[in-house]
């Protein structure tokens, strides 16, 4: 069965940018797959191409629309090749690129097809989304992940002072998927009453990823808050904490660290060598539940991240920025032992085959793995479907409010409701759900 159309359009992500969306039609019907785009990158991310012109602020998609249209579209349609075979169509559209990091075409314009390619391939198989990639990926097991849900909002998505970028809470204590949620749920409200009661009703607005994005002007303020706020919800020990801090966003020259950042008359006395923010970081695990720390340093910073992993082994230390997806830079981390998981983000690498890869590596070195959204969504719940298929035990989708975030929720809920009493839920064992 081959691909009868390829055809991208310029849509539109959850903050009004543009972004690239990929119908791909075969015997069976039109696949259809939407690529997000992030708001605090790292530097060695996939190249996602913009206009850069006067439109839409220089966030136009249409070159990245035309690629996949005008080149990627005749390399593959009315060819013989094998929906189910992921590899081979990604490798076609890699080395029509030919880049190391897909400048050529665009790394959203290669991962809409790439994405578009995967649901067609489920559908000639006749199995749903999540067991093909499961397939893809070697996996004979499903695991329903632990929602990583972001319910605080600071650094480059939010307009208060607080430097470290989300708060998350994680129901390892739940029983199920659906358990989870409405312990997320319950407390995501108890939080926003507690909010509306210390800082106004003009605090509980809410960021890109649903959050809230209080003015409080200390991270150890939103640990108390989220601590408040699961005792409210009656889920003390049952709901743990997490963080991203998206260090590269306060990294100044010489690795050292501005929790002041948007201050523009931060004093640079009080910025922070690594290894003092690694004593903030030690604070929080002493105080708190906390569980997975992400980014806690830049994305050059490595003998920070070598030494925090030696210091803080008990706790979960997530790459982003530090791995971008890459698997070259996963391979350097876990030979410089720098982390011990993966933040897998599809749109940092650009393609579905190099995403299982970045995932299985890190999983075989012992590490755990976080799929993740980025905080310009679209409805495209792909993501949901990967995280089961991946088996990775854990997913980070924002807030359980926007509909684009609970877009992933609900179909992970449809998922868990499909599986029946072959639902597993990864709980306590979100870092390492296969052993």
């Amino acid at each position: 069965m081959s691909i009868t159309k390829v055809h991208a359009r310029q849509i539109f992500d959850s903050r009004g940018n543009p972004t690239v969306e990929v119908d791909l039609v075969t015997g069976q019907g039109l696949f259809r797959a939407a690529v997000p785009s992030g708001a605090s990158t790292g530097i060695y991310e996939a190249l996602e191409m913009r206009d850069k012109d006067a439109t839409y602020h220089g966030k136009g998609v249409s070159n990245a629309v035309n690629n996949v249209n005008n080149i990627i579209a005749p390399a593959l349609v009315q060819k013989d090749l094998d929906l189910t075979d992921q590899p081979s169509i990604d490798k076609i559209m890699l080395d029509l690129d030919g880049t190391e990091n897909k400048s050529k075409l665009g790394a959203n314009a290669i991962l809409g097809v790439s994405l578009a390619v995967c649901k067609a391939g489920a559908a000639k198989k006749g199995v749903p989304l999540y067991k093909h990639i499961a397939d893809l990926a070697g996996n004979s097991e499903l695991v329903l992940p632990v929602p990583a849900l972001n319910v605080i909002n600071g650094g480059s998505h939010a307009g208060n002072r607080l430097a470290m970028q989300e708060f998350m809470i994680l129901p390892t204590g739940a029983s199920s998927f659906r358990e989870a949620m409405q312990m997320g749920s319950e407390t995501y409200h108890h939080l926003k009453a507690v909010i509306k009661k210390k800082y106004g009703q003009d605090a509980c607005n809410v960021g890109d990823e649903g959050g809230f994005a209080p003015n409080i002007q200390s991270n150890k303020e939103a640990m108390d808050l989220l601590t408040l706020a699961i005792e409210k919800a009656g889920y003390t020990g049952k709901i743990k904490i997490g963080m991203d801090v998206a260090a590269s966003e306060f990294c100044k020259e010489g690795f050292k660290y501005d929790l002041d950042f948007k201050n523009a008359s931060s004093d640079p006395a009080t910025w922070l060598p690594s290894d003092k923010l690694c004593e903030v970081y030690q604070g929080f695990v002493n105080e708190y539940p906390v569980v997975t720390i992400e980014d806690a340093f830049d994305q050059d910073d490595w003998d920070a991240w070598t030494k925090m992993g030696q210091s803080l082994p008990q706790i979960q230390l997530v790459g982003d920025d530090l791995l971008v997806t890459n698997p070259k830079r996963v391979k350097d981390a876990i030979q410089k032992k720098a982390c011990n998981a993966l933040l897998l983000k599809v749109n940092q690498i650009g393609s579905v085959t190099e995403s299982i890869e970045a995932c299985k590596m890190s999983q075989a070195a012992g590490w755990g793995v976080m799929v993740s959204h980025r905080s310009g969504e679209t409805e495209d719940t792909f993501i949901a479907d990967l995280v089961v298929g991946l088996c990775t035990g854990q997913i980070k989708t924002g807030a359980p409010c926007r509909s684009e975030r609970l877009a992933k929720y609900n179909q992970i809920l449809r998922i868990e409701e499909e599986l029946g009493d072959k639902a597993r839920y990864a709980g306590e064992d979100f870092r390492q759900p296969l052993k």
